[in-house]
């Protein structure tokens, strides 16, 4: 089959690339996300697919979003951390990248990349979780992506978890995604800066300044066994857990994939994830357990579920 591209919009960074059709990606492209500026945003995207149709022979585009994408498979109805409200995404890209193009939530394409390509191959219900700014959700039933009625299912990082908990960014408090995310490190980091400036001097060291003090800093420094960045890469773990045995009870998945940038702390979260996820599940002693694991794919995934997906849907449509 031809190769196709896709291009994984984040609330910090834009990553594209060229697919083949056993998921192997070929060649990249990555700009940053200007997450306030929606043409900016539209020409970013223009642009990375530009420069990689420029170099290989392509047969589609799919673009996976951070945002509620309704079922028409081209709006963008609502996205927490990028500009878009009822943004026509597909209408504003379409004739300028001259390819057909498919839009799709990121989540969902990741969790199609791990169920074709990766940790979850075979899986009958697939749970993906990425940890990346926010938390973004995908689940794919029988070999089927599930969208829900109206395209916007398992956005899990805007399930409360703590009532009148901290404010997202979605309007609500106290959403799982304050708790669990690369958002939630940072923050939680910073707080134990200005708290004991002591016990985050080797955050401070590495990051160089309050302000740069993001989530990959805390789990370098986890990586590293610095005691304080270990401890709250162990509280975001059992957030994460807690979150999972929530999920559990609505959705009884054979797997749970976790991904998305944050996820490259590897078994510093998902060690406290698993434990609580036990410790929590309702039921536990009487049921099976779903197993919970890294995404195989990495911060690949969405890119790849993207062109996947729209290489499928391209070729249906020829």
């Amino acid at each position: 089959m031809p190769l196709a591209i896709g291009v994984d919009i984040g609330g910090t960074k834009v990553s594209a690339g060229v697919v083949d059709d056993q998921g192997k990606v070929i060649d990249r492209e990555r700009r940053l996300t200007p997450g306030h500026d929606i043409e900016d945003t539209e020409q970013i995207i223009v642009e990375v697919v530009a420069a990689l149709a420029a170099r290989h022979e392509t047969c589609a585009v799919g673009v996976g979003a951070a945002g509620w994408i309704a079922n028409d498979r081209a709006t963008v109805l609502f996205s927490p951390h990028l500009a878009w409200r009822g943004e026509p995404l597909r209408q504003g890209l379409i004739g300028r990248i001259g390819l057909p193009l498919l839009i799709e939530n990121d989540a969902n394409a990741a969790a199609w990349a791990e169920y074709r390509f990766g940790a979850a191959q075979d899986e009958p219900v697939v749970v993906c979780v990425t940890l990346g700014t926010g938390i973004g959700g995908g689940l794919v039933v029988n070999g089927s992506v599930y969208r829900g009625a109206f395209g916007i299912a398992c956005e899990y990082g805007h399930v409360t978890l703590v009532p009148e908990g901290r404010l997202c960014a979605c309007g609500n408090r106290g959403c799982w995604e304050m708790y669990a995310s690369g958002r939630a490190l940072a923050r939680d980091a910073r707080e134990l800066v200005s708290e004991s400036p002591v016990a985050a001097a080797r955050l401070l060291a590495l990051a160089g300044s309050v302000e740069d003090l993001e989530g990959p800093v805390v789990t370098t420094a986890a990586a590293e066994g610095d005691p304080a960045a270990l401890s709250i890469c162990t509280t975001m773990g059992r957030w994460l857990g807690r979150g999972l045995a929530n999920l559990a009870a609505v959705l009884d998945p054979s797997i749970f994939v976790i991904g998305g940038g944050v996820s490259e702390a590897g078994e510093l979260l998902l060690r406290p994830a698993r434990a609580e996820y036990a410790h929590t599940l309702t039921g536990r002693g009487f049921r099976p357990v779903a197993s919970v694991v890294a995404a195989a794919l990495g911060p690949d995934a969405g890119l790849v579920g993207a062109a996947d997906l729209a290489r499928l849907d391209a070729a249906r449509g020829a």
